[in-house]
């Protein structure tokens, strides 16, 4: 990026709050039954501390894109580190399990706050379509490293120490950001509101409700059929809510969300790598963690080490990406992350009770790591086509929105496969095959849609 030293040290704060937000989410995910045990919780206790974060995140980020746009990036950006912090900090030392589930809720509101205000403040560091497209291309990859750092330091953590100490990582990080804006983050744009978006609190409410009941109801196919009351009452009533949403929103001055927004091809594109990107990422944590634990018989701490591999390579292709995005172009570059990780998923789809390690797993999840690398690298340039200045929040949102969905609805998905089959095992390996399958699909789609001279970030 030919920027100034200054940018590129902002853009490395922002990325590192960015990873921060997804490191959170995974970060009780393994010591959950240590949790469970202290706190003597039942399995209704267990899910709802599990989706505290993760509901108000996902169901909140189109508000907060909003609210970036409306008033400005920086505030926004530092109210939300503000909170962020501030819930870390009572979760840590939470003595019940009611504040704990209170604090997580109110780090995911944080969190939707933060990450759509870091996407406008990252289009303000960054006004030259060029090297806006470049950050964008670094930036895909960072979520997913939050998300599989936390999983592993997490497994690591808590085989030693406390998991409480697990919250020390998103409190240093809200403190290091919060001293860090003053210096680094422009003052401007945060001050004339004439011009700016009205919040349309309709549209928010809809929004909010429809993704957070949606969500909730795939949350709930893990322990109910799919027909039950529990998963099909919120799924109906999330398919209202957001179809109302988008009937109001064709008909307002001012909606939260225009409908012309997501018509784009290239963005529409870009937004489902991300989504199929983020299942990839949820496939290979979850199901192998439950195939290493509950039938080879791995303790937590062995199957976390196991994870290294899948996490240096991510780190590794996520450090290449940008360039290969920048040669070769964001369409070209997510079509060849899918293809690789469909590869990859397709080897995992072979996974039978007695596979070993380096032969049955390991090729299968490197190949993943670099596909899902490359298409969080390219889908996320292509998330960003054609976005103005003025909507940088709301872009930050969507593509927010749809990261944050993919795990949900795909772990839903896949489960739901792998339960039409008699065997455990192979009933995960025929998940796999339905994640490579929908892989390939976007890329004919994308290779169809994606013509790379119309999918250009536009910096006004």
């Amino acid at each position: 990026m030919a920027t100034s030293p200054a940018a590129r040290l902002a853009f490395a704060m922002l990325a590192f709050v960015q990873s921060s937000l997804i490191f959170t989410i995974a970060l009780i995910m393994v010591p959950l039954p240590k949790i469970a045990a202290e706190f003597d919780l039942t399995a209704t206790d267990v899910l709802t501390l599990q989706v505290a974060y993760g509901l108000p995140f996902s169901g909140l980020l189109l508000f907060g894109g909003r609210l970036a746009d409306r008033y400005g990036g920086r505030r926004m950006f530092i109210l939300g580190l503000i909170l962020f912090g501030g819930a870390s900090v009572i979760a840590a030392i939470a003595p019940t399990y009611g504040l704990l589930t209170a604090m997580r809720f109110l780090e995911g509101v944080a969190g939707a706050m933060i990450a759509p205000a870091a996407m406008s403040l990252l289009h303000r560091l960054f006004p030259d379509p060029k090297d806006f497209g470049q950050a964008m291309a670094t930036w895909g990859g960072v979520s997913v490293l939050g998300a599989i750092l936390g999983f592993v330091l997490s497994g690591i953590v808590t085989t030693w120490i406390s998991w409480r100490w697990m919250f020390a990582v998103p409190i240093l990080v809200a403190l290091v950001a919060l001293i860090s804006t003053s210096v680094l983050l422009p003052r401007h744009g945060d001050e004339n509101l004439a011009a700016r978006p009205r919040l349309d609190p309709l549209g928010a409410l809809l929004a909010t409700a429809g993704i957070v009941l949606g969500s909730y109801g795939l949350i709930m196919t893990g322990d109910h059929p799919w027909a039950s009351a529990p998963v099909l009452a919120p799924l109906t009533i999330s398919a209202i809510l957001l179809a109302v949403f988008f009937a109001v929103e064709g008909k307002m001055r001012d909606p939260m969300l225009p409908p012309a927004f997501l018509a784009d091809p290239c963005r529409i594109t870009g937004l489902l790598g991300m989504m199929l990107a983020a299942v990839g990422s949820i496939a290979i944590e979850y199901i192998l963690s439950l195939y290493l634990q509950q039938v080879r018989g791995w303790s937590p701490l062995t199957t976390t080490l196991a994870f290294l591999p899948f996490a240096v390579t991510l780190i590794v292709t996520n450090h290449l990406s940008p360039a290969l995005v920048s040669r070769f172009g964001a369409v070209q570059i997510t079509i060849a992350g899918l293809v690789v990780a469909a590869f990859g998923l397709g080897l995992l789809a072979g996974l039978a009770s007695d596979s070993s390690y380096l032969v049955g797993l390991m090729p299968g999840t490197l190949l993943v790591a670099i596909g899902m690398s490359l298409m969080f690298s390219g889908s996320a340039v292509l998330s960003m086509t054609n976005v103005p200045l003025r909507q940088a929040g709301l872009a930050g949102g969507v593509m927010n929105t749809a990261m944050e969905l993919g795990p949900t609805v795909g772990l839903a998905v896949l489960m739901s496969v792998a339960a039409t089959q008699g065997d455990v095992v192979r009933g995960y390996g025929c998940a796999f095959g339905a994640a490579s399958l929908f892989y390939i699909i976007l890329a004919v789609f994308a290779a169809r849609s994606g013509r790379q001279g119309a999918c250009a970030v536009a910096g006004g």
